[in-house]
């Protein structure tokens, strides 16, 4: 159900050399299954690295930096025969795959951010894809782009207790823990069992898929419980991530190798959604509709459990095996915000928290459906077996595409990130989630002692760790006294204190309710209508008291309103 490949990193050409930069070329560096040539002009130096055309063939340049710290590394290169991946080295360490877009002459590339020791390190260019050629690799110095820009709340004003809660929790923790999390097939019980009896612990944050709820499945005879099973794991106090391998609505080729269940990738249907984008009288257009319809009929079930989503449909889209990123940016824009409106606005799912999965390649931002459809930006990432790497470089350069206003994470891994990695390059991923199998179970992907150590480092949070949402206050107000959990005398519950605006109340046979300012000011009162939520919105911040009867009794509550 997974691709698997290396990630692509982002991509920025320009030809500035800018002050106090480190260059090496390649035709002085060590060669490894590699030769120099001077072939083709353009190049700097006296000749440039070819011959990448096996796995190992390599070209190994040295940097000397006069102190250790943060640096970009920019690569020279050529590309004549069309646009390649391959793999960069620091010091002997894999630190990512760079994409090499296609050029016929020789230009330079920003690779990404790197930590670089004072004095001598080694930068290694090595096959991945391979057939390109190396010029040079130059280093600057460099700082880290900006991650805290970020709004505080969701993109939905209407966005439940439970979304907004999950939310504020994952905005508190960014950059400083990330959430474990584990995507699991269907049933979800072996891949959980087994960290549990591996670790001892349980994932914070577990994976859900409504692939078997698309009604091109459902036709052929497919069931899922998967509705259920997410809200179960809420109500044993997880976070719920939910994507959905859309099978395609019609048009699924199913013929050997391309069978109606692989109907989500683009080779196993011909379903063109730009027609529905041109014409919403279209079959295509009613289809669309009729599905995204069916899934909405799943998140009310799971809305009614009030249980929240890390909702993250149309992932991966800019790879184009999928079918709804098969067919251009524009066509994937349209359709996430028809998708987006069609859930938010027309059947009222407010428990959604949207996660958009992106790249750091140069055409990212036309994928990207913008700030006012996306809460939270995932990267997939896929690396080799028992690669740890924090992936420092794709989250610095996506902080910077996205200027710091998207809290950003590891949507999907097979290799865990070692804490210890993320924690000193401060690659701030919100929460990890591997996948399914063997991923997890073979013993390849993810060696046993690295889970053991991810899953009992104090910079992971794991499902004991977890707050109850419902009396969750944020760091900020941990030493405020109005912030403390709800002290009641009956089974009353307000919550969440402090507040941005809006105030939950529960409880049985409630009789009135008033809201006063603290100057004693009747604000709101409520007695045969009780509401299931206060409005603090139109008031200013500050302290107000709400006072609850019922059965004779009578709780008073202090809120503590902030914007």
């Amino acid at each position: 159900m997974k691709i698997v490949r290396s990630s692509l990193f982002a991509f920025a050409v320009g030809l500035t050399f800018l002050a106090h930069a480190q260059k090496s070329e390649a035709e002085n560096g060590v060669l490894t299954g590699t030769n120099v040539s001077s072939s083709r002009s353009g190049y700097s130096g006296s000749g440039y690295v070819e011959g990448f055309d096996e796995a190992g063939d390599a070209v190994t340049m040295e940097v000397d930096v006069s102190s250790a710290g943060l640096y970009e590394v920019w690569v020279g290169y050529s590309t004549p025969n069309g646009e390649k991946t391959n793999d960069i080295y620091v010091n002997d360490e894999f630190v990512g795959s760079q994409y090499f877009p296609e050029t016929n002459s020789f230009t330079e590339g920003l690779f990404g951010k790197v930590s670089l020791n004072k004095g001598v390190n080694t930068i290694k260019v090595q096959y991945n894809w391979g057939w390109f050629e190396v010029d040079y690799v130059r280093v600057e110095p460099a700082s880290r782009n900006a991650t805290d820009n970020y709004p505080e709340e969701l993109n939905n004003p209407n966005a439940t207790y439970e979304a907004d809660i999950v939310y504020r929790y994952i905005r508190d923790l960014y950059g400083h823990r990330i959430l474990s999390g584990q995507q699991a097939d269907a049933g979800g019980s072996e891949e959980l069992n087994y960290l549990q009896a591996q670790t001892g612990k349980l994932p914070a944050l577990k994976g859900f898929d409504l692939i078997d709820y698309s009604p091109s499945r459902v036709e052929r005879g497919t069931t899922s419980q998967e509705t259920e099973r997410s809200v179960e794991w809420w109500e044993e106090g997880g976070i719920v991530s939910m994507l959905w391998h859309w099978n395609a609505p019609k048009d699924l080729i199913d013929e050997d190798g391309a069978e109606w269940w692989n109907g989500f990738y683009t080779y196993a249907t011909t379903f063109d959604p730009s027609i529905a984008m041109e014409d919403n009288q279209s079959e295509e257009y009613e289809l669309i509709i009729r599905d995204i319809d069916a899934i909405a009929d799943e998140l009310k079930q799971i809305q009614s459990g009030n249980t929240p989503l890390l909702w993250r449909p149309l992932h991966e889209a800019e790879g184009g095996w999928f079918w709804w990123g098969a067919y251009g940016s524009e066509t994937c824009v349209w359709l996430w915000k028809l998708m987006y409106d069609r859930l938010t606005v027309h059947h009222g799912l407010n428990n959604l928290i949207w996660v958009w999965t992106g790249t750091d390649n140069e055409e990212a931002m036309d994928w990207y459906p913008g700030d006012d459809y996306v809460d939270i930006v995932g990267a997939d990432i896929y690396l080799d077996d028992g690669n740890y790497t924090a992936s420092f470089p794709m989250f610095d350069n996506m902080a910077g595409i996205h200027e710091g206003g998207k809290i950003l994470t590891l949507s999907e891994t097979g290799t865990i990130p070692d804490p210890d990695a993320l924690e000193s390059e401060k690659a701030g991923w919100s929460w990890f989630c591997t996948w399914s199998g063997d991923f997890i179970l073979g013993g390849d992907q993810n060696e046993l002692d690295h889970i053991n150590k991810v899953y009992n480092h104090n910079y992971v949070i794991t499902l004991d760790e977890l707050p109850n949402f419902y009396n969750y206050v944020s760091p900020e107000f941990e030493d405020d006294p109005l912030s403390s959990p709800i002290i009641t005398s009956s089974d009353v519950k307000i919550y969440p204190n402090p507040t941005r605006g809006i105030v939950y109340i529960e409880g049985s046979k409630i009789e009135k309710v008033i809201v006063y300012d603290y100057q004693g000011k009747i604000l709101m009162s409520f007695q045969e209508s009780i509401p299931e939520k206060l409005n603090f919105t139109n008031y200013p911040q500050g302290i107000y008291l709400v006072r609850v009867i019922s059965e004779g009794k009578t709780d008073v509550f202090r809120i503590n309103r902030f914007n």
